[in-house]
């Protein structure tokens, strides 16, 4: 009994029934050039793949013009069906996320490859810098600055990459963000 349970909870966790999955996309906020698959079971003229556009409203039959920005999976579903339910009662909507290509990050300056990189939740600001080939001979390592938009403001983020790479103040090393500028001078 105890190997079986065993077992179910490896299974479960490599394919990730319930655990780690549901938070994950609970997490995740859609925005522009995001691929969505939005189908309602045994009607498939309600199906439809969409790309959410620069504005992030997205349009289903009969449930009309929907502003995803902001909204994750769960959220989206439940929209969904509630501007259904007028005329399909107990829908059964189901939403997958199909691409996440809203979730970009620049990094410029002194590095090997400077560019845009697709980020994941977990991307903080040594993986991204790694992404773009570390930092060249000529970086100014201790005045690094990580760019973010914030209630319609840029802030400036100080990140010094020598004191991270011997261990020291971590606590720099933040979550990058969708849309954030790494600036290396």
């Amino acid at each position: 009994m105890k190997k079986t349970l065993i077992c179910l909870c490896l299974l479960a966790v490599t394919f990730g029934w319930g655990f780690g999955a549901a938070a994950e996309e609970s997490r995740y906020h859609m925005g522009p050039g995001d691929v969505l698959e939005v189908s309602v079971w045994k009607d498939e003229s309600l199906s439809r793949q969409v790309v959410v556009p620069p504005d992030g409203v997205i349009s289903i039959p009969l449930a009309g013009d929907i502003d995803v920005t902001g909204l994750n999976v769960s959220e989206l579903r439940e929209l969904v069906k509630k501007r259904l339910s007028e005329y399909v009662p107990n829908a059964t909507v189901t939403v997958m996320l199909l691409t996440m290509n809203s979730q970009r990050a620049y990094v410029i300056g002194k590095v090997n490859r400077p560019g845009e990189f697709p980020i994941s939740m977990d991307t903080d600001v040594m993986k991204i810098l790694s992404m773009a080939g570390g930092l060249n001979p000529f970086a100014s390592q201790g005045n690094i600055h990580v760019l973010r938009r914030e209630n319609g403001k840029t802030v400036s983020i100080p990140f010094d990459y020598g004191d991270v790479e011997k261990g020291r103040r971590l606590e720099q090393n933040i979550v990058i963000k969708r849309g954030d500028v790494v600036v290396v001078p």
